[in-house]
């Protein structure tokens, strides 16, 4: 099986609304929505598992009924920290899953993953173990000599930024957050699982990657994803 923990936890204060940005409604549709809808209908994706935000579960469930999300199979709370949620999804699915399966981590207010990027992170799980959503860095990265001035930078060309969805299997993801949290590695700050993964001395596998992928942070990226949503595409475009 394939399945995807979808991770719906937070809060969203950066976004400055009176409710979490994933249930933000754009053109009559919570962002969350749009997001499963893209595992919903991704043919190798067997059933969706959502982390979600304490005193919303019902509402998140009604609206999977009303935008007919049938793969959803289990709606549990989130942790006081991103990785605490992550774990908990994960730990919710020991029983429920064989340790060949694959576990899609995917951010919840990431509402425009793609069908070709879901399918080359499972190619690659299935490869490698693991894999994780991938682009080039395009920009110039210097590092800081002081808070005014730079001598030195990182080529460009040995630099990679991931994002999610990101893909395990699920008896190496199990094993991880078991022992990250024992040991209390890799499970501070902005860690997620792909760097608690390298903490731990895994290697990771890279997978295709899209621009479009954006993650809903501030009120300009909804407008952002707004603009996506309403774009035309040129048919002359290779």
């Amino acid at each position: 099986m394939n399945i995807a923990i979808i991770i719906a936890g937070g809060n969203g204060h950066r976004m400055h609304q009176d409710i979490p940005k994933q249930f933000i409604n754009v053109y009559d549709k919570p962002v969350i929505i749009y997001t499963l809808e893209g595992f919903q209908k991704h043919p190798e994706i067997d059933a969706i598992e959502v982390v979600c935000l304490d005193g919303w579960h019902d509402i998140l469930k009604a609206y999977a009924k009303q935008f007919n999300i049938t793969k959803l199979k289990w709606v549990i709370s989130g942790g006081g920290t991103g990785q605490e949620s992550i774990r908990n999804g994960v730990y919710n699915l020991e029983g429920k899953c064989a340790a060949d399966d694959i576990v899609i981590i995917h951010d919840g207010i990431r509402p425009l993953v793609e069908d070709t990027v879901l399918s080359d992170v499972i190619v690659k799980c299935n490869i490698y173990g693991n894999a994780v959503t991938s682009l080039p860095y395009n920009e110039q990265i210097f590092r800081l000599k002081d808070e005014i001035s730079t001598c030195e930078y990182i080529p460009r060309e040995t630099l990679r930024r991931v994002s999610t969805p990101q893909a395990y299997k699920f008896e190496k993801l199990l094993w991880a957050y078991k022992k990250a949290f024992k040991e209390e590695i890799g499970i501070y700050g902005s860690s997620y699982t792909n760097t608690m993964m390298v903490d731990l001395g895994e290697t990771l596998y890279f997978a295709a990657g899209s621009d479009k992928n954006i993650k809903l942070t501030t009120k300009d990226d909804l407008e952002m994803f707004k603009a996506y949503l309403k774009a035309d595409k040129d048919n002359w475009l290779k």
